[in-house]
């Protein structure tokens, strides 16, 4: 029997034999309904409005069911229409308004359809899950349509009201709003993130709003993530970084409005130090444009170039504080000659595309000027007090980890580092030597202590080991034996400042080779404690050129690569634009994306990969275990109400 302690605590919420009976026989009915379909989205890379149109459509999903339910009843361009309005209903009805289409009919007809759809795709569930993911305002109404039988004659004159009413108080359009977002709710149970929700897109910011509105969100870090997060932590070389980027891809937006980054001191610093210079080889990849925060392409190409010195800096300073990270090859600044405008890499000496560099001393080319370092403490107290960043960053540390463990299914973002005899490769740290899951298990600790560790300046060794986290942040980001860079190095340098394409080319690490093939697989899943059978690694981190024939299918049905391939820096290197996996009660299948395009039909290809022997309930799942466990402590209870052991709460027994 359980811990008597631990049983008389879970009388509280089930104080009557009664009470527990009851909820025995709800659970053991759960277990009996379908798997509730999980969506895998990876490498968002801030494009809000594609993922937004994802997760909308269901990544296809939506289309599909309207086609099950009215294939027969609707042509395929009112299917189209119907499921348009299903992803964007405010945008839909805003144009029919103005074309003069909308009218009570409409509204009659459509509430009808969209009801019908919400009864389809909430058939997985209870009522009581149903109606924890209906509107606050609209959930009564909307409870009373979907279970209304409307083979009753009197509960159709009821069901007619309940439209009438919504019709004439003028409530058709705020409950069609809330209908689709019901639909998207119910499509959705569960929402796996495999890394990289920022950098590159415009709005990472919307991006994490959006997750943050799902009932079930789980979250695997990519590198990218662990940038910001680090950032966000106070990691002076993690603000560098994320600055790099986000004024390389002019992305001011997400900065400025989004988070509240005061960047006037970086702004005023690059054009007094970089007032002549043109800065070529910085000028920003304009793929979107901003909305609140426009910046002269001229000052962002400054503005990038300052903080990239920066960066350079701290990363030396930061590879010199730690030598188990083996980094001494990314110590370049050293290695320039500034006479002749020239850098030695691998003993090979090449000419610099740019030279200018005011700041920095060659007797100690690591040091921060007084002026770049009074300008980076100014950052770090921007990131730290943006109440907005730290909010979402919270909220990506509570639903995130460096892997998953779910429904026979390892989740992490970039690889587990292998050497090239197929071992797992080890990373020598302050806390000893961790290869495989005890690496992924460590790091993640690490993670938590960068942001977490709380600390007093007295107290040197917490100091340390605060600092050190921070560090390891960076080196998550880009160091050769990170599960989440899975390089063997990043080429910031090479790829800025020398016209040399083969010193800019980043070998990934020997996983990418190894876990094409099903044997490594299995390795792997062992390592982690899963059973081989059935079961899958998702990944993302490596976009799919699919325009040069690759598939995101390897190992034998064992490896799914699903870059989401939203960036617009992509789509020429791959031909689409990524991949979302859904997995449902019946088989897993790939949503191939096609660029975004704003008013085109941008419904994704749905392709099944591999179906399931049978028709997969919850009693297969990991909350179907959950539920077991769920009903043997209530069973144990019950148990112990009948033999007086524990005592039904007086007052409380039926």
């Amino acid at each position: 029997m359980r811990d008597i302690d631990y049983l008389t605590l879970l009388s509280k919420d089930f104080p009557t034999a009664r009470r527990a009976t009851a909820e025995i026989i709800n659970l053991r009915a759960i277990l009996g309904l379908p798997k509730g379909t999980e969506y895998f989205y990876s490498d968002i890379h801030g494009e809000y409005e594609s993922f937004r149109h994802l997760i909308r459509s269901s990544s296809g999903v939506v289309r599909t069911k309207i086609e099950e339910t009215f294939g027969n009843l609707m042509s395929e361009s009112e299917q189209l229409a119907l499921a348009n309005l299903i992803y964007n209903p405010e945008s839909v009805m805003s144009n029919m308004r103005k074309n003069g289409l909308l009218s009570d009919e409409w509204y009659r007809v459509t509430i009808n359809q969209l009801i019908t759809i919400c009864r389809e795709v909430g058939t997985k569930f209870t009522r009581s899950k149903v109606r924890k993911r209906l509107p606050s305002d609209y959930g009564y109404a909307i409870d009373e349509l979907l279970h209304t039988d409307e083979r009753d004659d009197n509960k159709k004159v009821y069901y007619r009201e309940i439209i009438n009413s919504i019709i004439n108080t003028n409530a058709s359009r705020d409950f069609i709003i809330a209908l689709c977002d019901t639909i998207h709710k119910l499509t959705i149970d569960q929402l796996h993130i495999i890394g990289d929700i920022f950098d590159r897109g415009p709005r990472a910011d919307y991006v994490v709003d959006e997750l943050m509105n799902f009932n079930d969100v789980d979250i695997q870090w990519g590198n990218h993530d662990v940038s910001w997060m680090g950032a966000a932590a106070g990691s002076e070389a993690c603000i560098a970084t994320v600055l790099r980027i986000a004024t390389g891809y002019n992305s001011f937006d997400v900065l400025e409005d989004g988070y509240g980054i005061n960047l006037r001191p970086l702004s005023m610093f690059a054009s007094e130090v970089y007032r002549d210079d043109p800065c070529e080889c910085f000028k920003p990849h304009l793929l979107d444009s901003n909305k609140y925060d426009s910046v002269d392409p001229e000052l962002a190409a400054k503005m990038c170039k300052a903080i990239t010195i920066i960066e350079l800096k701290l990363e030396g300073q930061l590879i010199k504080r730690h030598p188990e990270y083996n980094l001494e090859d990314r110590l370049l600044l050293e290695h320039i000659d500034f006479s002749n405008h020239t850098v030695v890499i691998d003993g090979t000496v090449y000419l610099l595309k740019d030279s200018n560099f005011p700041t920095i001393d060659p007797a100690d080319p690591y040091r921060l000027s007084p002026e770049e370092s009074e300008l980076i403490e100014t950052l770090r107290y921007s990131f730290r007090h943006s109440s907005r960043l730290q909010r979402h960053i919270r909220f990506i540390y509570s639903h995130g980890s460096m892997y998953r463990i779910c429904n026979r299914n390892l989740l992490f973002h970039g690889c587990i580092p292998m050497t090239e005899d197929g071992e797992f490769a080890v990373l020598k740290t302050e806390g000893g030597e961790f290869s495989g899951r005890a690496l992924m298990d460590y790091l993640e600790k690490r993670i938590v202590d960068a942001y977490f560790l709380d600390y007093d300046e007295s107290d040197s060794v917490a100091c340390a080991r605060k600092k050190s986290a921070l560090d390891l942040m960076w080196y998550l980001w880009s160091g050769p034996l990170s599960p989440l860079f899975g390089k063997d190095k990043m080429a910031t340098f090479e790829h800025i400042f020398i016209d040399e394409p083969s010193l800019s080319v980043e070998h990934y690490n020997p996983y990418y080779t190894f876990s094409n093939e099903a044997e490594y697989c299995d390795k792997i899943f062992e390592n982690f404690g899963m059973e081989t059978e059935r079961a899958h690694i998702i990944n993302g981190h490596v976009p799919v050129k699919v325009s040069k024939g690759e598939k995101p299918v390897k190992a034998d049905g064992k490896l799914f690569i699903i870059d989401g391939g939203l960036s617009k820096a992509y789509h020429s290197k791959t031909g689409i634009a990524g991949y979302t996996l859904v997995f449902n009660s019946h088989h897993l299948a790939l949503a191939e994306h096609m660029p975004y395009e704003p008013g085109k039909e941008n419904t994704p290809t749905v392709h099944v990969v591999e179906t399931m022997p049978r028709r997969l309930m919850v009693s297969d799942t990991d909350r179907g275990d959950e539920i077991r466990q769920k009903i043997s402590d209530l069973a144990e209870l019950l148990e112990c109400y009948n033999l007086g052991i524990i005592r039904e709460h007086a007052g409380q027994v039926s």
